[in-house]
């Protein structure tokens, strides 16, 4: 996800990352339908973390080891985090495709640009910060050129790669965009902690992102 707390001033970060949106190489956007699907797949867990049918009752260890199941209190912590992975991502996007006609992934794409020297990124660096595989990006990249925000043109240090800068269009898009989608993360994730919460936030976030991978951006 990512946020911006201030009007943007050209040639600097046009937004701060809470974490864009929301990690791996996903989708920015959970729609209702696949939020259901996913959570039932949360749910098919008992209490115990293990398997609730009595057929799929694990018949031993794995590798000689037993398993970890969760306790009661660990799997109601698993679940409250799944549901928020699930459905935030839906939510900062239906509020900016509501009240900016973009979506949140577009919005990321376009905030890293802004962040970038002469708002210029090549697209496999893009597709890193946006974390997006390069098709995927590449088809947003195609629907942001046509609406004359961003534009594509060869690398000129390397014949091989291609460049995506941020036009003015665009750059004018992200600074209209940002004031309501930092309200609408601020709605949804600061106002109902308190700062003693935020601070527990950050360091959980930050401690979880360091096993999942140590070299994120978010870390540095």
């Amino acid at each position: 996800m990512t946020t911006t707390t201030s009007t943007p001033a050209a040639g600097k970060r046009a937004s701060n990352t809470a974490g864009p949106a929301a990690g791996p190489a996903t989708s920015q956007t959970t729609g209702t339908g696949n939020q259901a699907s996913n959570q039932d797949s949360l749910e098919v867990t008992g209490q115990s973390g293990r398997p609730s049918s009595s057929s799929d009752q694990p018949s031993g260890s794995v590798d000689g080891v037993e398993p970890r199941w969760l306790s009661e209190e660990d799997q109601r912590t698993w679940l409250a985090l799944g549901s928020v992975l699930l459905r935030l991502p839906g939510a900062l996007d239906a509020q900016l495709q509501r009240d900016a006609g973009i979506s949140h992934f577009e919005y990321v794409v376009m905030a890293a640009l802004s962040e970038s020297p002469e708002r210029t990124l090549r697209m496999s660096i893009l597709a890193v910060m946006a974390e997006s595989g390069l098709p995927r990006l590449s088809q947003v990249v195609t629907r942001l050129e046509k609406r004359g925000w961003v534009k594509r043109s060869p690398d000129p240090t390397d014949g091989r790669s291609t460049l995506a800068t941020l036009t003015e269009d665009g750059w004018d898009k992200v600074v209209a965009s940002a004031p309501g989608h930092v309200e609408e993360v601020r709605r949804l994730v600061f106002d109902p902690l308190t700062k003693a919460q935020l601070r527990q936030l950050n360091e959980i976030s930050r401690r979880v992102i360091t096993v999942i991978d140590p070299d994120d951006r978010c870390l540095r």
